[in-house]
């Protein structure tokens, strides 16, 4: 039986059923978001279409290249919406506050609305989080739009895509019932919460929220294009479960195999193959 895990990603490209990008590094990668972002707006504004896109906090530091994109050169994102993927929750099942240095609002807040020059024309009422108050409106709003034109995603250590967390051992579920999740308040898995703590908060697994709010696995694939981006070392076997695994829910991303129009982009360092040693 093939090992999945010891594929050369830069080899076998050609037997891969997505197609697949390797930039050099993080900062190269934060830049391909950036100007994907920028390129779509950009070319929707010249057709005089609207530019509706599902996007992550996770990878970080692409807004800030997109806002000195826009600084340079000026685009108009008056026809903007972008709808974020999800928000953790408190003990009480509400949205954690803005200034968690968890929250992704926060985060959105400081790197992209406050950072933007106002004559660019992003108003704050298009930006969308998911709310567990409100979330039907959140997929109502999405829907009256259109749905999107583009989501950009990374990739959870156990394959989900936003917070769409696989079933858990002995839960079953078909493809089919898992891509017609809607977004919803869902429980984060062990996985999730632990190399959640490791990448945001030095391994304190306890400080993170036991509960989120994301957008349905249903919205995610409907999205016309999907760009998945990974750099995070450990994302060097997902993306190899992403490729040569099975499709099925039990690895949500790998059911990206079945998407008309999704594509990876990565960087080498995860393109790399594992290196399986006791350290």
């Amino acid at each position: 039986m093939q090992d999945i895990y010891q594929t050369d990603i830069e080899t076998s490209r050609d037997r891969y059923a997505l197609p697949v990008e390797v930039v050099e590094n993080d900062t190269d990668l934060y830049w391909h978001i950036a100007l994907a972002m920028y390129t779509a707006v950009e070319k929707n504004n010249a057709q005089g279409r609207p530019s509706i896109m599902i996007v992550p906090v996770g990878p970080v530091f692409q807004y800030r290249r997109f806002v000195r994109l826009c600084r340079f050169r000026p685009l108009d994102l008056s026809g903007l919406h972008l709808f974020f993927m999800d928000e953790y929750l408190d003990s009480e099942g509400r949205l954690i506050s803005s200034r968690d240095p968890l929250s992704f609002r926060g985060f959105v807040d400081e790197e992209l609305i406050d950072a933007m020059p106002s004559q660019m024309g992003l108003e704050r009422s298009q930006i969308v989080f998911p709310s567990p108050e409100t979330v039907g409106e959140y997929d109502a709003r999405l829907a009256e739009l259109g749905g999107a034109d583009i989501c950009i995603a990374g990739v959870g250590i156990n394959g989900h895509l936003a917070f769409n967390e696989p079933p858990e051992p002995g839960e079953e579920m078909s493809n089919e019932a898992f891509l017609a999740l809607p977004s919803r308040v869902i429980s984060l898995t062990r996985e999730t919460i632990t190399i959640n703590s490791n990448t945001a908060l030095r391994g304190a697994f306890d400080r993170v929220p036991a509960q989120a709010v994301t957008v349905g696995f249903r919205q995610i694939f409907s999205a016309r294009e999907v760009q998945v981006y990974l750099n995070r070392p450990w994302q060097s076997a997902v993306v190899r479960r992403m490729l040569l695994g099975t499709s099925e829910a039990r690895f949500p991303a790998s059911l990206l195999q079945e998407h008309p129009d999704a594509r990876i982009t990565l960087t080498a360092e995860v393109a790399r193959r594992p290196r399986f040693a006791l350290k």
